[in-house]
This record gives structure tokens, sequence and C-alpha cells, in this order.
């Protein structure tokens, strides 16, 4: 059983635990649930960098990336180095985030807020509009065609940006429909782990221009995303880069100004 089977088996038992302790009703009765969304898709097709930044404590592949810096920070800081939206990991087993992770970086800052989590479930996307997230990931590895259609038609009707992950051809061909608004390749391997920026480069042109197209993971300098953009990309995904340092709003702005350069 490869890690990504692990984490989808683990967040089936998760989310009908979840459903069981707070219902539908309670979600929609958020304060949060009526706040007009801020699209992530439009802001990459008008930003010269295409950054979108994460917040991350740890992953399976890396154990620890950075325990000790809080959320709040954290946002303030990727919103004053002028990200174009701001990821924020909410799986608690595997990445040692959460739901208050969502709730505090939307206290915190004006930005649009992508909720990176293995969704399985419409409830998950209910979940993701009551705790102020904009856009909701959904990843094509671990979704049937008609899931795909199914939560991506649902999230427009709560008017949140979807941006659906690939890793392959055959991911690709199963994923392209209008409820999208952004596809997102992801050149990590979630099965072994290894990054390859070839994977967003081989699949660029298969990706049509209606899609706001992000390149995922190993993004690690300002080099990857020159040799990306000539190929289509207007979005960037970087994590672990900014989340290693002391300070990534810092990281960030450093990072992005010497982009624009």
């Amino acid at each position: 059983m490869n890690i990504l089977d692990k984490i989808t088996l683990d967040k089936r038992k998760e989310v009908e635990l979840r459903k069981s302790l707070i219902p539908v009703s309670q979600l929609e009765q958020s304060v949060l649930f009526e706040r007009v969304t801020m699209s992530l898709a439009n802001n990459l097709r008008h930003s010269k960098s295409g950054i979108i930044a994460e917040h991350k404590r740890r992953s399976p592949s890396k154990s620890v990336i950075n325990n000790t810096l809080n959320v709040q920070d954290v946002a303030k800081g990727y919103e004053a180095a002028g990200v174009c939206g701001m990821s924020v990991l909410t799986d608690g087993k595997y990445f040692g985030g959460s739901l208050d992770d969502l709730l505090t970086a939307r206290a915190s800052c004006n930005i649009p807020l992508l909720r990176k989590e293995f969704i399985i479930d419409e409830y998950q996307l209910l979940e993701a509009k009551a705790y102020g997230a904009d856009v909701i990931l959904l990843i094509a590895a671990i979704l049937s065609k008609d899931e795909i259609k199914q939560f991506s038609e649902f999230a427009k009707t709560l008017n949140l940006d979807v941006l659906l992950e690939v890793h392959n051809e055959e991911e690709l061909h199963k994923s392209i429909m209008p409820s999208l608004d952004m596809l997102g390749v992801n050149n990590r391997n979630l099965k072994t782990f290894d990054v390859n920026l070839d994977i967003s480069k081989s699949l660029s042109n298969l990706i049509p221009d209606d899609f706001v197209k992000v390149s995922e993971s190993g993004i690690s300098n300002i080099n990857a995303i020159k040799e990306l953009q000539p190929y289509g990309y207007q979005g960037f995904l970087i994590g672990e880069n900014f989340m290693k340092t002391d300070n990534p709003g810092v990281s960030a702005t450093e990072f992005i100004q010497n982009l624009e350069k």
C-alpha cells in the first residue's frame, strides 16, 4: 500500500467521524459561510510571479519542516510578500495541520486561501467554506471522473475556486471539465516522492488554455519558475522552500522580488 492509499483510507474514517460530530447545518451557520470568496485563478492570471505560498508543518516525505511558527505570522508575512494566495494544510495525521489553521489564516490576512486536503466527500467542501477557504484542491489520483465532476460542481455552488491536481496524462484526460478553474501538475510522484519538473513540461500542451496552469512541488528556486513559464504556467505552489526558514514571509518577499527583477 503506498502512502497516498494509506492517507485516503485514514481520511475516510476521519471524515465519517467528523460528520457524526458536526452536522452540516452547523457548518452552514458559520459566520464565514456567507462571506464573499476571492478568486485565486484571477489573481494568478494577473500576476507576474504567480506564487501560491504554503503553510506546512511536516510531510510524509520530509517529516518535520517547521513546528515553531504560528499560522498568523506566516499568513501576514505571505500577504506582505505579495503572494497570489496561501495554501493551508488541514490534514492532521500526516501533515500536522488542522481546520483551525485555516480559520486563523482567514482571520490574519486578506488573500485567497486554498484548503490543502485529501478531499473524498462533499462534506469537506462545506467545511472548507465554513472555515474561510476560497479554493479547494481535488486530487485526481484518489478520485473517479464522476467524483471529480460531483465535487467540482458542488464547489461552484459554494463559490469556491477549484484546483485539480494531476500527476500524469491518464489522470489529466479524466479530469478536464468546465467546473475546474485551475489544473495543477504535481512534479512529485506521490508513490515514490521523487520530484521531476519534466512532468509539468510534458503535460503542459495537453492542458487547454481555458484553465490556469499551476505547477506544484519541487519548485525551490527562481530558475525552476523561469523554466516553466514558457510552458504556460501562471501559478507555482511553494511549500517547503519558505517554511523551512525562520521567517517564511521574508523568504517569500525576497523570492518574489528576485523573480520580478
